[in-house]
């Protein structure tokens, strides 16, 4: 009522204003003006409600779009193209020396090794361990100028293309105590483009790895080989795993193996050289790196078995 005698003296005022001084036309005014405003404010209250009613609606699906750190199966498998689906190393077999991927057999069959292609790496993965055994990537100065500023985006995911019975889960890596780190073996600071960025978040490339470890002493050694390869005549390539040593622990209802100790081999090819960072999985201090033959001797990983390797790091 209040609003309807303040429209009625505005319209009234108007009215005298503009020369309608017959009453009449007036209160026809006035009338017409109440009637405008109450069907208005019917109409904005019946938009309100809708309004309310799909933000409601659209609110979970939002909230679970927004959510960081996962994706769903399909929008992992959109990450792959139809060849990398395959569980072969058709597909990246120029991440390897002479592009003479590595065979399934260089590990025991009781691991149940799968291989697997990415844009910028490759994985010999196990569905034993439910981790990578060793991941081979190719790197040189134009690949690392290509990954330089590309965006970390830290979308973790479980591999879809492996077997579910035979892969890690986000789940196993949380509320662990002590607490672990799902640690790169392909560092994501090597990507040289979004979809390589966004597959290296793979869990196929992850193992349960300490956190001081991975954050310092482990970033410590990945930011040195990737000084090395930009300033390399030509291609280095970089083999990356875990090692289990006896009376490793495991994590999670899918029991992930926890590697003992981690490897990092490096092979320059312009001067034939190799060597090899062996770090326990622990809050350790970096040592000096190996030879090939002792990194073999340690390891019993024959990578470079093709090469002709010509001594160790200057």
């Amino acid at each position: 009522m209040k609003f309807s005698k303040l429209v009625a003296g505005i319209a009234a005022a108007a009215a005298l204003a503009a020369g309608f001084t017959h009453s009449g036309s007036v209160k026809d005014w006035v009338d017409a003006a109440v009637k405008h405003y109450t069907h208005a404010e019917r109409e904005r209250g019946g938009e309100r409600d809708t309004e309310r009613r799909t933000s409601t609606a659209r609110a979970p699906r939002e909230a679970k779009e927004g959510r960081r750190g996962t994706l769903s199966e399909r929008e992992a498998l959109a990450l792959y193209s139809t060849a990398q689906r395959e569980l072969s190393f058709d597909e990246c077999a120029d991440e390897f020396p002479r592009e003479e991927p590595l065979a399934l057999g260089l590990v025991p069959a009781s691991m149940k090794p799968v291989a697997l292609c990415s844009d910028a790496f490759a994985v010999l993965y196990s569905q034993t361990s439910k981790t990578p055994l060793v991941v081979v990537e190719r790197l040189n100065a134009g690949r690392l100028q290509d990954a330089q500023g590309e965006q970390r985006n830290d979308n973790f995911y479980p591999d879809p293309r492996i077997a579910r019975a035979g892969r890690a889960d986000l789940a196993d890596y949380r509320g662990q105590h002590p607490a672990v780190d799902r640690g790169h073996q392909s560092p994501a600071a090597d990507s040289p483009t979004p979809q390589a960025m966004a597959q290296s978040f793979s869990l196929s490339n992850m193992v349960p790895q300490n956190p001081v470890n991975n954050r310092k002493m482990w970033n410590k050694i990945e930011q040195d080989v990737r000084k090395f390869a930009r300033r390399a005549k030509g291609d280095v390539f970089v083999f990356t795993g875990p090692l289990f040593d006896s009376g490793h622990d495991t994590i999670g209802r899918g029991k992930v193996w926890v590697p003992t100790h981690l490897f990092k081999l490096v092979y320059d090819v312009s001067s034939g050289r190799a060597w090899a960072y062996v770090l326990p999985n622990a809050e350790t201090a970096i040592v000096a790196p190996m030879d090939y033959q002792a990194f073999v001797a340690r390891t019993n990983l024959p990578l470079l078995k093709n090469e002709r390797i010509r001594g160790g790091i200057l």
